[in-house]
């Protein structure tokens, strides 16, 4: 191969690699923006949410999956990294935003509650920041894909 094509090669298999990584995996779309999205819904992974995380990646987030809609509220008990908290009705309209919510280290296990304005059945945690930039509203539409929602 000549060095031209190899560069080349190279190039369109790392594409291939990357474009694989994401294959089949949960995703949730916030105006235009894709989000590969980790699923929590059961109990325990509800709970610890992501907790104990230094970081999160742009594209990356949590989708909290509850049976029924009703008023829901969070917190950021040992949450290392701040969060937009969407929470979302039954038909994926976005009930209400909290944006930027900060980590929470209180020893005293004190941290303030973030609660929803209305019933939510999903809650989308993304990096903070994200809603304001994707100009994100009450009232908008999120997509789903590569997961069946109850």
């Amino acid at each position: 191969m000549t060095p031209m094509i190899s560069k080349a090669f190279v190039a369109l298999a790392a594409l291939a690699l990357l474009t694989a990584c994401h294959a089949g995996e949960p995703w949730v779309e916030v105006e235009g923006k894709r989000f590969y999205v980790e699923i929590a819904d059961d109990d325990q992974t509800r709970a610890r949410g992501l907790m104990f995380r230094d970081e999160m990646a742009d594209n990356r987030g949590m989708l909290f999956i509850f049976r029924q809609e009703a008023p829901r509220s969070f917190w950021m008990r040992n949450t290392r990294i701040p969060l937009d908290i969407i929470y979302l009705d039954r038909d994926l309209r976005v009930v209400s935003i909290v944006h930027n919510a900060r980590p929470c280290r209180s020893r005293s296990g004190r941290c303030p509650s973030y609660p929803s304005e209305g019933p939510a059945m999903y809650v989308l945690e993304v990096n903070a920041g994200q809603a304001e930039a994707l100009g994100l509203e009450k009232g908008d539409v999120l997509t789903v894909g590569n997961l069946t929602l109850p």
